[in-house]
Formats: C-alpha cells, structure tokens, sequence
C-alpha cells in the first residue's frame, strides 16, 4: 500500500468516516471519545488516529490552519477511501446572540478564502450534505444546550486592515460566524463526491477582540471545551448513522 506524501497513511489506516479538525491537540482530544485509537502518523500539521466508536471505525485527522492545507488532508483522506468528512473547528461569531461555547452548523458558506477558488469559480456553493445534517440536528435536539444552523463565511486571514467593516458587512447579511475552512470543505468535498458538513464552536463573541478571544480559547476555559466536546461527540454520531 502506498502511503500518502503528507498525511502519511494508506488506505488500511482510514475509516471511511472521519473527522478533521485544524489543531493536532484537538485531534488527541477527539481521539480520546473513542475506543482504541492509535496514532496512524504524525507529519508537520498532520495528525492522524483511527479507533471506533459504538463500534464503528472512525479516522481524525488534523489539518492545520487555513484552507490550503485542510484540502491537502481531504484529497488524501479521499485516496484512502474516506467518504463522509466532518470538519470539528472553531469559530468566531458574526451575530451578538451566539454565546462562547455555543454550536454553528454550516448548512452552507461565503467561499472568501483562496483554496476552493484555486478548484472552480466562487458562483459554485458551497453547501453541507443533508444526510449528514439531518443526523447533527437529530442528536442537538436532544442535548440540552443552545446551538445554530446557518450560513458561515471562511477566509484567509483575520488580520487584514479592514476586518471589522468586513465582519459588519456579514453580520447584516445574517452570516453567522467565520472560520478559514468550512467553505473549502464543502465546495471541494463536494467535487470529489465526498459527504462533507463542518461544526463550529464559538470561541469569540461577535466584535469581541479577536486576539483576546483566541487566547481564552488556548487557556481553555471550561465553556469552550464543553463546546469542543460535543461538537466532536455530534460529529461522531452523525457519522456512525451512516451506512
């Protein structure tokens, strides 16, 4: 079997389910809800554990930052068979009700960052797999915590010098949070026949100062991780709902 050049797997190390997520120590953290999970590679921002859940072989893989690197992750991830691909990230909010450790489920995304462009025009959507949300929303429903279905808007950098008109222009628009990958998930996902849906925890209030709101995050304060925990236990039960 011929291993991957950068995720460094082959096909007998991938379910077909998995979970991407963009920090290798949120890889660990999700690999830890499962049973048995072994550490398949390790190479630059690329972690991968595979292990099973209720019974069922479910793959984790992290990806970095941005959407470059998330789509080298998923082209591979597709060479070793994968077929549904949850994104479990973070998030900033976009609108002033969603609160710190609350869930965004992109149905859809502005496709603002530069990786799915380099693959087919932005007039090409980028949406979430139905199946897949059907089965996100079945297990929300019953968990007794706040959480949203919505448009989200991924780009590559929150830094640039007008973010906050930016952010003020979505958030009329009704987006409801922004991260640097949905949208490459979805719209590229897509064109390779994968069923792809992405769960975000909101680490930062809307107008909330982004550095402050991030480092929150890496000290990771209870609300947030309670976040983390069950977007990642959401994406897990979406997944083995799978045939």
């Amino acid at each position: 079997m011929v291993k991957q050049p950068h995720i460094g797997v082959d096909e007998t190390q991938v379910a077909p389910r998995v979970i991407v997520c963009g920090e290798p120590d949120r890889a660990n953290r999700i690999a830890a809800l499962l049973d048995n999970a072994e550490m398949m590679s390790e190479n630059r921002e690329y972690r991968v554990f595979t292990g099973s859940y209720k019974g069922q072989s479910v793959s984790i893989c992290s990806t970095g930052i941005g959407a470059p690197s998330m789509l080298i992750a998923v082209e591979e991830l597709k060479q070793c068979g994968a077929s549904y691909v949850i994104r479990v990230g973070s998030a900033g909010s976009m609108q002033a009700g969603i609160q710190l450790g609350e869930l965004i489920v992109a149905e859809g995304a502005v496709r603002d960052e530069g990786g799915s462009k380099a693959y087919v025009d932005t007039a090409y959507p980028a949406y979430a797999s139905l199946q897949l949300l059907k089965e996100i929303e079945r297990y929300l429903s019953t968990q007794a915590t706040r959480y949203h279905f919505g448009v989200v808007r991924s780009h590559d950098s929150f830094y640039t010098d007008n973010e906050e008109a930016i952010c003020q222009f979505w958030n009329q628009k009704g987006v409801l949070g922004a991260d640097m990958e949905t949208s490459a998930l979805l719209a590229v996902g897509r064109l390779r026949g994968l069923h792809v849906a992405s769960i975000l925890n909101n680490v930062v209030l809307y107008q909330q100062d982004v550095k402050e709101g991030i480092g929150q995050y890496v000290d990771e304060t209870r609300v947030m991780m309670e976040g983390e925990r069950l977007a990642a236990t959401t994406a897990l039960e979406a997944l083995i709902a799978q045939s």
